[in-house]
């Protein structure tokens, strides 16, 4: 399945096909070699295909090749400072819409192939008897896997009975040389490292997210753990070997991971065998290769998109909180109408945030009590004192009430940031201006270093450094 994903990928890119098939062995062999996730499937992807476009079209196939060593490098930088602790940030609502909408654009991809006025009608039976092959022989064996049965079969049926259709070969020349190595044809210069810069942070971005969370769902699906900075670490490594050999940058796979999952690949050597067998195909039986039917890469295909998907997800819509459900489908839907994993991870990552700041802000409470002589107010505060609760913070105060001591209590609270120091000193001097004493009590330790360290209610011209801020 990998091979006609890095032929379609290379074509996205607006390259030559044996760039993206290059791309796939060595960074399906580098992972697996560099310490990635065991059994987890990196290769060329769309994802990064598409950040690529306009490069290619603009400065040409070796400033790609800049672009994707660049990006390696960035990655394995990201690994080195740890930066693969930050998914621990990302829901399972997040999550499962990612799944959901990956599986989405994996079946919306096969529809070229299935398109009734490009292909003869022969191709939907084809398809349909792979369907068949693949989910009706493990009733039988699972000693073979049976998308690569599939493969066979159908080759076997398709050259015997000289059938009408479309091959792996109809997509691109498959390469018939070993990849060597090769330094871009480009100049040494700050000029060109401004074009490629913005390129490659982008593809080591995506492509780290798309590999992390990929990761985590194999993570869950084989019941592992894994290392996620070795995982930044060996992606980077792989892509930038990649760049020196004629290859464009990629990531882990989900669809291609969970058919080797499935298949009993739990180790390294699955990931490793997948890339070495993939470059013995295309440079030493390319001609065989060629012959496949693309109807049984569709069937493949389709058997992964419906295996990805989290159809519990849909029941769970009606059960789950409301905020959870809409961050799944926000997750869903931008991905697919941007074809960007990214963005649609980071929108869904942002609502979480959002509904997240807005559920720990409604635990948020002031009580208050005044003495008989109406002379002392006390204010009783209780949660999370943060930016979200900052304004009804001041709200509970009445700063034109005539007493003559305020106590704000403060041992049911915790103050996390800036915006609930500068509500707490705001409300402080608005106070002090109205004539009254005011007191803090309570504060925890960590709160009483905060307040410390930053506020300024008890400074000299407390109002205007406030303003200052």
């Amino acid at each position: 399945a990998l091979i006609p994903e890095a032929i379609a990928f290379s074509v996205i890119a607006g390259v030559d096909p044996k760039v993206g098939l290059f791309a796939s062995f060595s960074i399906a062999v580098l992972v697996a070699i560099t310490g990635g996730r065991p059994g987890m499937i990196s290769a060329a992807t769309a994802a990064t295909a598409v950040l690529m476009v306009t490069l290619v079209k603009e400065y040409g196939l070796q400033y790609l090749l800049a672009a994707t060593i660049l990006a390696g490098i960035l990655q394995i930088a990201a690994g080195i400072i740890k930066i693969g602790y930050l998914m621990r940030f990302v829901s399972r609502s997040v999550i499962t819409g990612f799944v959901n909408a990956l599986a989405i654009l994996i079946f919306l991809a096969q529809l070229p192939e299935l398109d009734p006025s490009n292909v003869p009608a022969l191709t939907f039976f084809i398809v349909g008897l792979g369907l068949a092959i693949i989910y009706l022989l493990p009733y039988i064996t699972t000693s073979v896997p049976s998308p690569l049965v599939n493969i066979i079969l159908l080759t076997i049926l398709t050259i015997a009975l000289d059938l009408d259709l479309r091959t792996v070969g109809d997509m691109g020349n498959l390469p018939d040389t070993l990849p060597i190595f090769l330094l871009p044809d480009i100049p040494i210069s700050f000029e060109t490292l401004k074009i490629i810069f913005p390129y490659s942070v982008a593809v080591a971005t995506v492509g780290l997210l798309e590999s992390l969370l990929t990761q985590q769902i194999v993570d869950d699906f084989t019941d592992t753990k894994s290392d996620r900075n070795q995982e930044c670490i060996g992606q980077g490594i792989a892509n930038t070997a990649t760049g020196f050999i004629g290859g464009m940058a990629g990531c882990a796979m989900i669809g291609q991971s969970i058919i080797n999952i499935k298949s009993g690949g739990r180790g390294r050597l699955s990931s490793f065998v997948a890339g070495l067998f993939l470059l013995i195909l295309v440079v030493l039986l390319g001609d065989i290769v060629a012959k496949v039917p693309m109807a049984a890469l569709v069937a493949i295909m389709i058997m992964v998109s419906i295996g990805t998907f989290s159809w519990s997800s849909i029941k769970n819509l009606k059960d789950h909180p409301r905020s959870s459900s809409i961050v799944m489908l926000a997750t869903v839907f931008f991905v697919i109408y941007t074809h960007n994993l990214a963005i649609g991870v980071l929108v869904g990552v942002l609502l979480e945030g959002i509904f997240f700041a807005w559920k720990i802000s409604q635990l948020f409470q002031v009580s208050t009590s005044v003495t008989p002589d109406g002379k002392h107010r006390t204010y009783v505060i209780k949660g999370q004192m943060f930016f979200a609760s900052s304004e009804n913070f001041m709200q509970s105060f009445d700063f034109k009430e005539a007493v003559e001591t305020v106590t704000i209590d403060l041992g049911e609270a915790h103050i996390w940031d800036i915006s609930s120091i500068s509500a707490l000193d705001l409300a402080i001097i608005k106070l002090r201006r109205e004539g009254a004493d005011v007191k803090v009590i309570g504060l925890n330790e960590a709160s009483k270093t905060l307040v410390d360290r930053l506020s300024v209610h008890d400074k000299k011209e407390a109002l205007d450094k406030m303003l200052a801020h």
